[in-house]
């Protein structure tokens, strides 16, 4: 995991918390939407809380290289924080993105 990610992490979830991380392919990003999500697409990343000190993120292997796997990252720590879509959500990914990208995060977070 990049350190930058590591950090955010922490100030996300806390250091205890025991998050694990991998990249998947598109065809197993499919596959686990349909299975958990009931969607029939590739999703860009899935989060999965296991207990209240754990949980795993997968990011769509097409955002490896991109700044806006940050974004992926971010939003899904959010997520597994408990944070549901809202304006508070978008609030506290601007704030860490601004953090993390002081002159594009807004860029950054409108691509796709």
């Amino acid at each position: 995991m990049k350190q930058s990610w590591l950090k955010l992490k922490n100030q996300v979830l806390g250091k205890d918390y025991d998050l694990s991380f991998a990249f998947a392919a598109p065809e197993e990003m499919t596959k686990l939407n349909k299975i958990y999500r009931h969607k029939d697409y590739s999703a860009n990343v899935l989060s999965f809380p296991l207990s209240e000190n754990s949980g795993e993120i997968l990011i769509n292997e097409n955002y490896r290289r991109k700044n806006y796997g940050d974004y992926l990252f971010i939003h899904s720590l959010l997520h597994l924080k408990g944070f549901k879509h809202g304006e508070e959500m978008d609030d506290s990914e601007a704030a860490l993105m601004r953090g993390l990208h002081p002159k594009n995060w807004e860029k950054i977070m409108s691509a796709d």
